[in-house]
């Protein structure tokens, strides 16, 4: 079998542990220089391919490799931008499938959710179309937790031990200053259709009286006036009020509480602000003094509380891709299968990409308590074990040491430049 060069892109928002799938895929890769030759990487992700800027990460000594460990963000750069469907027209595809054919490129790791797992399926089809197959292997990641398949996906336990810590953290805050000043708190989190993240802050307490009091979730319709109702109580009762509110908490009709009207590049609807929306609700109706905060990239960037679950589970899913394209496999993803959740044993195995390709997995109603504002015990069972551990990044001058690569480009071989639409 001859030796063919391989192509790794990071897709869509990243995570703190994102390049620790990187990590994985281009370790791996190095470690099979019979199989692989070289490693290139999308400058910015798929939208590099697209233009023909590579990146040699050949260039980049195995320190620096190692270091993406325990290095947040997109170390390659990462975009939002959704090709087109084959149907509609093909010519992005099949400009993907030149470059790859103008750079010796036969194995494409593609590191995204659900968008870019379609993105993969479709690469393998039409390369396979245009007469050049070309083995494409999805790398999960995703902070909201929502691939089907895989019991987690990688990122989101590193968001749900800040998002629990950070509550609690915060409810400590409120809860010695309650008597003479803020009653409320509202902490918004990621998750536009899933609630896994906001499911995590519930982590944070095991009584009636610890925090957060309640939880917003997009699977539970919001009820304005239940909402209203229980704040009242847990002022009454405990003296003050936490509250973990999902971005994408929304009205029995489906209208989004934080709806913008806009919209990105994948068609989904522009969230954000819904602390604001919900702290208005308690000012207005309750009269009660409040603080929000939005954890926005916060959450997602904070490699230096990263769970070491996680951390482990996206290297493991980066190595396990490289495996299964040297083993002949085409199309498919790894995937982390739950042995046990006391002890927390876990797996690689893997699925179809076309399994995983534009679906979503949603919080359970059984992980949701009965009045739809908390976590039950079999969803504390199934978060618990991905924020344990930690894995600290070293620290230089009191602050992370992170890597910073030197993305050296290589040589464009086409005669002809893509525009991007």
């Amino acid at each position: 079998m001859s030796k063919r060069n391989a192509l790794y892109a990071q897709s869509g928002g990243v995570t703190s542990v994102i390049n620790a799938s990187a990590c994985g895929v281009i370790e791996t890769a190095r470690r099979h220089p019979g199989r692989i030759g070289k490693v290139f990487a999308g400058d910015n992700g798929i939208v590099g391919v697209l233009t023909e800027n590579l990146i040699d990460t050949s260039k980049e000594t195995a320190r620096s490799i190692a270091a993406l460990r325990h290095t947040p963000g997109g170390a390659f750069g990462s975009a939002r931008y959704k090709l087109k469907s084959l149907e509609e027209n093909h010519v992005e595809y099949a400009r993907i499938i030149e470059v790859c054919k103008a750079h010796d490129i036969g194995y494409f790791f593609y590191n995204g959710g659900g968008d870019s797992m379609d993105t993969a399926h479709k690469l393998s089809q039409i390369g396979k179309r245009l007469g050049y197959p070309l083995t494409c292997i999805g790398v999960p990641k995703t902070v909201d937790n929502d691939l089907p398949i895989t019991d987690t996906c990688p990122g989101f336990g590193s968001v749900a031990k800040y998002v629990a810590v950070s509550t609690l953290e915060a409810a400590k805050d409120v809860a010695s200053m309650s008597r003479t000043s803020t009653k409320v708190f509202i902490l918004e989190v990621m998750g536009r259709h899933a609630g896994w993240i906001a499911a995590a802050g519930g982590l944070a307490g095991n009584l009636p009286e610890d925090a957060p009091h309640i939880i917003l979730f997009p699977e539970i319709p919001f009820n304005r006036q239940a909402f209203l109702t229980r704040v009242r109580r847990c002022v009454k009762d405990y003296g003050y009020c936490v509250v973990v509110v999902s971005e994408g908490a929304r009205y029995r009709n489906g209208q989004f509480l934080a709806d913008t009207g806009l919209v990105d590049a994948f068609g989904h609807k522009q969230l954000g602000g819904v602390a604001t929306v919900v702290a208005n609700m308690v000012r207005d109706k309750l009269g009660l003094k409040f603080h929000y905060a939005i954890a926005d990239y916060l959450q997602r960037s904070a490699r230096h509380l990263a769970s070491k679950t996680d951390v482990d589970q996206a290297y493991a899913v980066g190595k396990a891709a490289v495996e299964l394209a040297l083993a002949g496999k085409n199309a498919v993803m790894p995937v982390i299968v739950r042995k046990s959740d006391q002890p927390y044993r876990w797996a690689i195995g893997e699925t179809a990409l076309g399994r995983v390709a534009n679906r979503e997995k949603m919080m359970p109603r059984r992980y949701i308590t009965k009045d739809g504002f908390g976590i039950t015990a079999a969803g504390r069972r199934y978060l618990q074990p991905l924020i344990q551990g930690e894995d600290y990044p070293p620290y230089k001058n009191g602050l992370p040491d992170y890597v910073t690569l030197k993305r050296v480009l290589v040589r464009k071989k086409l005669t002809t430049n893509f525009v991007l639409s």
